[in-house]
């Protein structure tokens, strides 16, 4: 679970700290865990809802960018698309926490964006927005580390 809020939490003191918090919710709220789904699905909610609360307080989307609504956003896979997990938590350290988190909920969560706009207490066209850029800063940095120039 600590990869879990690893992924929304830059600092691993924070992380770890974040994941203490929803192992507290877990251990008193365990009676409403109704056998609907896995534990484990049921313990890495908690998991995201406690980093999410975390980044709220922190206040990551008072810098959000939201695109012009005219912009085409098409989106063709990318190399971004292609890269392994493993490889994942390293390029999402060097992204804003409101890239990040809306990454995260979007690729690796499966969210939609209405979920994540009600989630992160966004508009809709802000979390696509965030996560264009994520998408675009990721690939920026991944072939930056491959040594790839232009494009």
């Amino acid at each position: 679970m600590l990869g879990v809020c690893r992924r929304y939490v830059h600092d691993l003191s924070e992380a770890e700290d974040v994941m203490v918090e929803g192992f507290f919710k877990v251990l008193t709220k365990i009676d409403m865990f109704n056998g609907d789904g896995s534990f484990e699905g049921w313990v890495r909610r908690i998991m995201i809802n406690e980093s999410l609360m975390y980044l709220r307080k922190s206040n990551p989307f008072k810098y959000a960018e939201e695109i012009n609504p005219n912009i085409d956003l098409g989106e063709e896979p990318t190399v971004v698309d292609k890269l392994e997990s493993e490889n994942i938590l390293g390029l999402l350290d060097e992204l804003p926490p409101g890239y990040r988190t809306v990454f995260n909920l979007y690729v690796v969560e499966g969210y939609k964006h209405r979920e994540i706009a009600e989630e992160l207490g966004i508009s809709i066209n802000t979390s696509k927005s965030q996560l264009i850029l994520a998408k675009n800063r990721m690939e920026e940095l991944v072939k930056k580390r491959l040594g790839i120039v232009g494009s």
